[in-house]
């Protein structure tokens, strides 16, 4: 496991995907008796792909999630193909609409705020960061000239910009 975690962080991925690719790696060599991965294929990794959807009732970003885990397995640890693992049954993805917050149910969720709390909440819902995003913005990524904000880091350590609300740059000014 220390080379599967010392090639996920070479790669830059999250702590939380090192985890849980862990996890699904152990899990598969357990799933097939404690056998060496090198001495399975595709059928064992078809298998096993199986297994969380019918037996778990995982979601289906988890079931792909374990698929991701084991090629990365086979491709970057074990230098050799997984082979062709065909068909097999997948989880069903939900067909679900978003929730999404009116502008008098944001606006009364800003009013119960105090503190720093009613600027970042405002920042996030409005140029759409996440709650990480939200908490490493620095005085120096707004721009409010051109109401740009530039996010640092981000999801898969990549820096973007989005637009800064009307709202939140006049009131920046004064």
């Amino acid at each position: 496991m220390l080379r599967v975690k010392a090639t996920l962080r070479v790669k830059h991925c999250s702590p939380r995907t090192v985890k849980r690719y862990c996890y699904w790696i152990r899990l598969f060599i357990r799933f097939h008796g404690m056998r060496h991965p090198a001495s399975t294929g595709a059928p064992e990794g078809q298998a096993f792909l199986e297994y969380p959807a019918v037996e778990r009732h995982v979601a289906a970003a988890t079931q792909n999630q374990a698929l991701n885990a084991l090629v990365f397995l086979y491709r970057q640890i074990l230098e050799h193909t997984l082979g062709d693992i065909g068909e097999f049954f997948r989880a069903k993805r939900p067909r679900r609409l978003p929730v999404v917050l009116s502008h008098d149910e944001v606006m009364h969720v800003l009013g119960q705020l105090s503190g720093p709390m009613p600027l970042m909440t405002a920042l996030m819902t409005g140029a759409g960061l996440r709650v990480t995003e939200g908490c490493r913005l620095r005085v120096r990524d707004i721009d409010v000239e051109h109401r740009i904000l530039t996010v640092r880091a981000g999801k898969g350590d990549k820096d973007r910009t989005t637009l800064l609300l009307r709202l939140l740059s006049s009131g920046m000014k004064a």
